[in-house]
């Protein structure tokens, strides 16, 4: 007889929550250890940037196109930026087909809000002509695998598209020169378990987790952006225990991996 996914659910919370009072997980990492990480950039030719991002098993996409446009009229003198996310059926057996849905949208804020809080890309030189035109700069994300932790492999993703991305000068000559790139936020996300935070759940715990949190820190340290979802809480303990652990893990992504793209 064929088990409801009801119960499969409670199964699997309980295997977890059982390797966890053995101070393990699945995928033998200890709770503060962040699955393994490839980069590989500049792959779409017709973009004006580009990378590929895994992280364990979570494979996307990202890619920058730009287009000139004209300026928000509170600020008139700087570009803009629009971050997307499609969740590819491809991806995951519980994605479906259609405009992206609120997970989608939510994850690709989550990305925008820092890039443009940590003050990432200096905004103002993709200014052409005050009030007029400047340069507009789409990040599109595409998921390929799911395995947990999306929002993390997209944070890295953008900003190592970004880190990739030409745009034409204006001038005679009209080489191209690098997005101004200032900043490298960077997402690690923390689920809490029963009262335990693991940093970069796998797609089991980011399943069965009580809440989630994202945080985005820039190369000082400094936090520029946070996330919680799922409807359980989290003390002040916690948070600032996630913190920590976040500004860490990120201070070693960059170094690993951002610093020589």
């Amino acid at each position: 007889m064929l088990m409801s996914s009801e119960v499969m659910a409670r199964l699997k919370k309980d295997y977890i929550y059982n390797l966890m009072l053995k101070g393990e997980r699945e995928d033998k990492r200890s709770f503060d250890e962040v699955r393994d990480i490839q980069i590989e950039t500049n792959v779409i030719d017709k973009a004006e940037g580009s990378a590929k991002v895994q992280v364990g098993q979570t494979q996307l996409i990202a890619g920058i196109k730009l287009q000139k446009g004209t300026p928000f009229p509170d600020s008139p003198d700087e570009g803009v930026i629009i971050t997307s996310m499609e969740l590819n059926p491809i991806a995951s057996p519980i994605f479906e087909p259609g405009p992206p849905n609120e997970n989608a949208v939510e994850m690709s804020r989550v990305v925008d809000r820092g890039i443009r809080e940590s003050g990432s890309i200096d905004l103002k030189k993709l200014c052409i002509k005050e009030g007029e035109e400047v340069w507009m700069v789409f990040v599109d994300i595409h998921v390929l695998n799911d395995d947990g932790n999306i929002l993390d492999a997209a944070s890295i993703g953008a900003i190592s598209a970004l880190l990739t991305t030409k745009i034409p000068a204006i001038g005679e000559d009209n080489d191209e020169i690098p997005v101004p790139v200032r900043e490298l936020p960077v997402a690690i996300s923390l689920v809490d378990i029963e009262g335990q935070l693991m940093v970069d759940p796998s797609l089991d715990e980011e399943t069965i987790c009580n809440t989630k949190i994202t945080i985005i820190s820039n190369q000082d340290g400094s936090i520029c952006g946070m996330q919680k979802s799922g409807n359980g809480g989290l003390t002040i303990d916690q948070v600032l225990e996630a913190s920590e652990i976040a500004v860490k893990r990120a201070s070693e992504i960059r170094e690993k991996h951002l610093l020589d793209i």
